[in-house]
C-alpha cells in the first residue's frame, strides 16, 4: 500500500511541509484547516463564527477532491484559541456535519496559525 496525497485548489494551500490530506487504504487523514479564504489567502472576516464556517468549506473542498463528503467523517479534533467560543463553534459544527456525528475532541490551545480562532483536523472513511 502506498500513501496518496489529496489536494484541492478550493482549499488554502499548506502553510508548511505537509499535505492537505493523505489517503492510506480506506482512510483519509485531513490536516488541520483554519478559516483561510482560499481566494484571498486571509482569514475569513467576522470572528470565530466566520472562521468556523470557512473551516468547513475548506474541509469539504478537500473531501470533495477525494470524491467524498462530510458524511464520511469518522473523527475530528477541534482546536480553539479560546474555550469561550466552544458553544458558537459547536452550533456551526452541528449545522455542517450530518449525523451520525463522528467521534470528536475539542481542546483549547495557546495559539493557532495566522492568529486563527479555530482549527479542525479530521479522519474520514473512503468507503462504506
Amino acid at each position: 500500500m502506498e500513501k496518496q496525497v489529496i489536494s484541492s485548489a478550493q482549499a488554502p494551500q499548506a502553510l508548511g511541509p505537509y499535505s492537505q490530506a493523505v489517503r492510506w487504504g480506506n482512510l483519509l487523514f485531513l490536516s488541520g484547516q483554519v478559516g483561510i479564504d482560499p481566494e484571498t489567502g486571509k482569514l475569513a472576516e467576522g470572528g470565530v463564527e466566520a472562521q468556523a464556517r470557512q473551516v468547513f468549506k475548506n474541509l469539504a473542498a478537500v473531501l470533495a477532491a477525494a470524491g467524498i463528503n462530510l458524511r464520511r467523517l469518522l473523527k475530528t479534533t477541534v482546536f480553539l484559541k479560546d474555550m469561550a467560543h466552544f458553544k458558537a463553534v459547536n452550533e456551526i459544527y452541528a449545522a455542517q456535519v450530518p449525523p451520525p456525528y463522528p467521534a470528536r475532541a475539542a481542546v483549547a490551545v495557546k495559539e493557532l496559525p495566522l492568529g486563527a480562532e479555530v482549527e479542525i483536523e479530521a479522519i474520514a472513511a473512503m468507503t462504506d
